[in-house]
């Protein structure tokens, strides 16, 4: 089976194990419940979840730990791009071709449903301690999950991000964003699946490491795609960024200049990765590929 199949498949079996863990669509809180439900289940590369596994698996662990996590991560990203999208912040309509949360239920669901996602995204990862394993990891691992998405991490990133929409931005700023609105996420799947997988405290550094590069290459892959992709290849607006005057890796640099960059980053990326002396050439095709990604 090639990459493409393996990536399928994989995406689909993530899927399976996501709605397991989805809130039940009953009772009085009803509308909210399917507000989270819908905003969860729009599709997407399912990325970060994907990075939890397949670090996990790189050190041999038992991957049966990390489905907790798998599903708060994508309830805390999912959040992140259910806020992003209300009218007080990007005021999109669509994102991954169809309507977006506040769009159907409205701004104010659309509000209390992120917050929800959020916080039930806790909920889930507190699971873990019911499965069998080392319960100072399921700990170690939720610290590195509340810090990556607060104040230090996403969060962080997002109002550093809001407070200076349409003003123009440094390189030093602009990195700061970047490192905490994309790459915590992605830091924090990998760092969580080294931790459950049993990775020792160096390798766990040297994940972080490549984790960090990764998603500074997928943002910069992101700003170009923005310019040289299409509404139908992205299923959101094109040229977003340049309508609401932001500051990016390509309007710093230009696109070749920004391109090279994620091919660097991605580069060294990988090579933090084989030094571990891990095999999952799964994960090292997985990094390679989203620096080339067309969506």
């Amino acid at each position: 089976m090639n990459f493409q199949d393996e990536l399928k498949k994989e995406t689909k079996e993530i899927e399976a194990k996501l709605k397991a863990y989805l809130p039940k669509e009953e009772g009085f809180a009803k509308t909210m419940a399917q507000a989270m439900n819908y905003s969860v289940l729009a599709g997407g590369k399912r990325l970060r979840p994907m990075l939890i596994l397949e670090t996990c698996r790189m050190f041999g662990g038992d991957e049966k730990r990390v489905y907790p996590f798998m599903a708060a991560m994508e309830m805390i990203h999912t959040h992140s791009l259910v806020h992003d999208d209300l009218p007080a912040l990007d005021n999109d309509d669509y994102r991954r071709g169809r309507l977006t949360t506040h769009k159907v239920y409205g701004e104010a669901m659309g509000v209390l449903s992120g917050v929800a996602l959020l916080n039930y995204a806790y909920e889930v990862m507190l699971t873990a301690f019911d499965l069998p394993g080392d319960p100072a990891q399921v700990i170690k691992a939720m610290k590195v999950m509340a810090k990556k998405t607060g104040i230090y991490g996403m969060l962080g990133g997002q109002s550093v991000d809001v407070e200076n929409d349409g003003k123009p931005v440094s390189r030093e700023m602009l990195d700061y964003i970047y490192e905490n609105k994309t790459s915590a996420l992605i830091e924090a799947s990998m760092v969580t699946g080294a931790i459950l997988g049993g990775a020792s405290k160096e390798e766990i550094a040297t994940v972080e490491r490549a984790a960090s590069d990764i998603g500074l290459a997928f943002q910069i892959q992101d700003d170009i795609l923005d310019v040289t992709s299409t509404s139908e290849e992205l299923g959101k607006p094109v040229h977003s960024d340049e309508k609401n005057h932001k500051t990016t890796y390509v309007t710093l640099m230009g696109i070749e200049k920004a391109s090279s960059q994620v091919t660097e980053l991605s580069g060294e990326a990988v090579k933090l990765l084989e030094g571990l002396n891990k095999k999952n050439e799964f994960l090292l095709t997985l990094v390679e590929e989203l620096v080339g990604r067309r969506k």
